[in-house]
């Protein structure tokens, strides 16, 4: 039984609408069912990242340009991935990144990937999203924490990834108590290394801890080169099938 903290707020949040978070496939020539998949009528899809090489890459790929463009003609945010590195990278080089994924992908907000936690942290933080935001009309910014940060950068990003990690960790996993400030649509959970057996658990873990984005996995450490979220699980129809609408397996 995971630890559900909070059940008044989880009796009340029963209603929450879940919906995917996408935190970036694989290259659309490595994964090209993945990405057609997402244009699939019945999605409950809120926004992809494009990560093409850790950023955008060294020049225009036409591969991901029709990939992001499929999707944005289809009403689904695309956000450029930018790489924090836990506070370490520098302002210009986070500002030249979202410049060509504007320029070359005509992306509509970004997902600032290992976004930093602490207090002293955040001036930097809310530096970087308020200039991002004056590049893009209605910019999506995702902060990618994939834990609880100190609560001032709920005031900062549109949504935080509040959990990131295995299975194992998400089902034992207790929620911070000033996220009951804010409404679900604010919060982000990705979870890996999840059986298909544990579906139902998952979904209900993320409607009690308040997160109505989601994104759930298979993938394991150990299991293959490559990222985590590089590729659909194996019941991705179910999951959709549990969530979403109009989607036939």
């Amino acid at each position: 039984m995971p630890h559900l903290t909070r059940a008044a707020r989880g009796a009340t949040d029963t209603g929450i609408r879940v919906g995917f978070g996408i935190p970036g496939f694989a290259h659309p020539l490595v994964a090209p069912l993945e990405w057609g998949e997402l244009t699939r009528p019945g999605i409950p899809l809120k926004w992809v990242v494009l990560n093409v090489a850790n950023g955008p890459g060294e020049r225009p790929d036409p591969h991901c340009l029709e990939a992001a463009g499929r999707l944005r003609n289809g009403g689904v945010r695309v956000l450029g991935h930018l790489d924090a590195r836990y506070g370490t990278r520098p302002f210009g080089e986070l500002l030249s990144d979202a410049h060509r994924y504007l320029d070359w992908y005509q992306v509509n907000g970004f997902s600032l990937d290992r976004c930093p936690t602490e207090r002293t942290a955040l001036p930097e933080v809310r530096r970087t999203v308020t200039t991002l935001r004056a590049l893009v009309d209605h910019a999506h910014i995702v902060l990618g924490h994939g834990t609880h940060p100190y609560p001032g950068y709920a005031e900062t990003g549109d949504q935080l990834v509040t959990f990131a990690g295995s299975w194992s960790d998400y089902r034992w996993s207790q929620v911070a108590e000033w996220t009951a400030d804010y409404p679900p649509e604010r919060f982000c959970h990705f979870v890996h290394g999840m059986p298909r057996g544990h579906l139902e658990e998952a979904l209900r873990i993320a409607r009690w801890q308040g997160a109505s984005t989601i994104y759930f996995t298979d993938r394991v450490d150990g299991a293959g080169t490559g990222d985590l979220w590089e590729t659909m699980p194996g019941y991705w129809d179910e999951i959709v099938s549990r969530i979403g609408t109009g989607v036939s397996e």
